[in-house]
């Protein structure tokens, strides 16, 4: 994602002649989207992302049960003895 913004900070700026960007060519401007998406096709075929998707998941499911067993009176500091 920070690599998107600085090639659109980037972009922005020679289409703008804004600073130094003015005088760089157009293939360093574009240079920073060509490594999104090195590093987007790297992060799908190692399976990075499905990893974070299953770990935000399981935390939302960790929460859930959480927020269910406190609703039920249940929750928190361990078994209840009879």
């Amino acid at each position: 994602m920070y690599l998107v913004v600085l090639g659109v900070l980037f972009l922005v700026m020679k289409l703008t002649a804004f600073g130094p960007v003015a005088d760089w060519p157009y293939w360093v401007v574009l240079l920073p989207f060509g490594g999104a998406m090195a590093w987007w096709a790297y992060a799908d075929k190692s399976g990075w992302t499905k990893r974070r998707e299953m770990d935000k998941m399981e935390a939302r499911k960790g929460e859930r049960r959480r927020k269910n067993l406190a609703a039920l009176g249940l929750g928190g500091k361990g078994r209840r003895r009879p």
